[in-house]
């Protein structure tokens, strides 16, 4: 596959067993069957919210009427919404670790779907950010807000005030009395557990089972009432609350390491992939290659991204993390990939970058991303995908240590020699600058085969042989005893090409000066 490598990475960086927990026939939560749907949320008709004060209130009156003039229902929380107007007041949103969803989550969904953009919010700005805060939350300066209800939620700490009242007799009891008895699952004679499931993706070439999606975050929610948990490396997950009605569940594409995979063509770093509603005992998928096409390629990046962050350290031995913020497209329509690194201050030509991203550009204005990954021929192959995204991975460790003026060089060079050599992918080696894409391509295609040969010893492995600055040189070296560590310790900002390669690998490893010379002189 072609790709423009602007430079890159990813970056990246429970084990919750389900015990106790509501299951069906089977014994285990409930297998989502539910189409994925990726285009807008259509909402239908307002719904009244049994968590506000008013209607919890109202259903303590009717169940305990001899308590209900001694029981003073505070709200416990607040159900508000933000509107953001730039990408860093959405970064600080972010930052507060709060459930931002962009629907209101108290009306009818009449077809499920992704994303969501009120019809009163123009076209390319960022819509209202809907979240539940506790009760007591100070408000960030300068982000446009408003507090849509005060709510009670039993399960907040401040709830346990009177031992002797059911709360969940109570909540199921104020869904009766606002009409939303349909919601509610049977009740139990046990006492109810979180939700809990696996989600797991398909990797045929190199395990007959399924493996976990490691680290992505699943989120789900009745009305206001919002629980969350990161998967584990097996892809279990488990929520902290216990839910009455039956959960509307998502998968959200900010891993528990930091990276974000994006976009819906929405103005949010992070992709949902919506999974409907499932039981209160939660929820397990496998994705396959015949699976929905975004989300299995979204699986298999963020586990990409999470076992390189994995690799990434041994011993005292380690190579430069990703940026923990890294900001990661996913284009359908592109076979090309890059790293532009443009939300951690690479610069690129605005000419340049828009004929690169086309249709997209216009939303550079807003999320500036910092990897681009056109999933166009390799959405369906678990290998493909995998290792081209630990391509631009291993670039992304690069420019975490070579800095961005070198990354500025590099990702200039790219993009011109692919105009001035007639759409050369790469250029040929000979105009200026060369040296710096020389190194970065070695160091980027040979991480990808050393990973190719860790995980898939039965297929090729050697990529970017063809090109004219000989990533082999450097397997070479790893045949050799000269690892993954050693030669990255040479990427510092002034080695510029091939030979001053070699020089630093020199001054660094003497004791490996014949296999250096040897590796070097060979494909020269």
């Amino acid at each position: 596959m072609k790709r423009f490598d602007l430079l890159s990475l990813l970056a990246l960086t429970l084990v919750c067993a389900c015990n106790g927990n509501r299951f069906g026939e089977d014994g285990n939560p409930e297998e989502s069957d539910v189409p994925v749907e990726h285009g807008m949320i259509v909402l239908g008709d307002k719904l009244e919210d049994p968590y506000t004060v008013e209607n919890m209130s109202a259903a303590l009156a009717s169940l305990y009427p001899t308590k209900a003039d001694r029981v003073v229902l505070d709200p416990t929380d607040l159900y508000v919404r933000f509107l953001p107007s730039s990408d860093a007041q959405m970064e600080r949103l972010m930052s507060m670790n709060l459930q931002l969803v962009d629907h209101p989550v108290d009306f009818q969904i009449v077809k499920e779907g992704d994303w969501y953009h009120d019809p009163e919010i123009e076209e390319g700005s960022i819509t209202w950010q809907y979240a539940v805060v506790p009760a007591d939350f100070v408000f960030p300066e300068g982000i446009d807000y408003e507090v849509l209800d005060e709510c009670f939620i039993a399960d907040s700490g401040t709830a346990a005030k009177s031992g002797d009242i059911d709360w969940e007799a109570v909540e199921r009891e104020s869904f009766r009395l606002t009409g939303n008895l349909g919601m509610l699952s049977d009740p139990v004679k046990s006492d109810p557990v979180p939700p809990c499931g696996r989600i797991t993706v398909s990797d045929p070439e190199s395990s007959s089972e399924p493996i976990g999606v490691k680290g992505v975050m699943v989120s789900c929610n009745t009305f206001v009432k919002f629980s969350r948990a990161y998967t584990d490396e097996e892809g279990y997950y488990q929520m902290s609350k216990t839910f009455s009605g039956k959960p509307r569940y998502r998968l959200v594409f900010k891993n528990q390491k930091g990276f974000c995979i994006g976009f819906n063509l929405l103005l949010v770093p992070a992709s949902v992939s919506t999974l409907g509603k499932g039981t209160e005992a939660g929820l397990s998928l496998h994705v396959d290659g015949s699976s929905d096409r975004k989300l299995f390629a979204r699986s298999v990046v963020n586990n990409a991204c999470w076992d390189y962050c994995e690799s990434c350290v041994s011993g005292e031995r380690s190579i430069s993390m990703p940026p923990a913020d890294l900001r990661i497209w996913l284009f359908g329509s592109l076979d090309c990939s890059s790293a532009p690194m443009l939300h951690h201050g690479a610069f690129v030509e605005e000419g340049v970058i828009k004929d690169f991203l086309g249709e997209y550009v216009s939303l550079l204005e807003l999320f500036l991303p910092d990897v681009t990954l056109g999933i166009k021929n390799s959405a369906s192959s678990y290998s493909s995908l995998y290792l081209s995204t630990i391509h631009e991975l291993a670039h992304a460790s690069h420019f975490m240590k070579a800095g961005r003026g070198f990354w500025n060089r590099y990702i200039s060079y790219v993009l011109n020699s692919f105009v001035s050599s007639g759409f050369e992918v790469y250029g040929s080696g000979s105009e200026a600058d060369h040296g710096y894409c020389e190194v970065g391509e070695m160091w980027a295609y040979y991480i990808q085969s050393s990973m190719c040969r860790s995980n898939y010893p039965s297929r090729d492995c050697n990529f970017g042989t063809g090109y004219w600055f000989s990533p082999q040189i450097l397997l070479y070296l790893e045949d050799r005893g000269l690892n993954k560590f050693k030669i990255f310790e040479a990427l510092r900002d002034d080695v510029t090409d091939r030979d001053l390669l070699q020089e630093r690998l020199l001054m660094l490893w003497p004791e490996s000066k014949n296999a250096i010379n040897q590796a070097f002189g060979r494909y020269n």
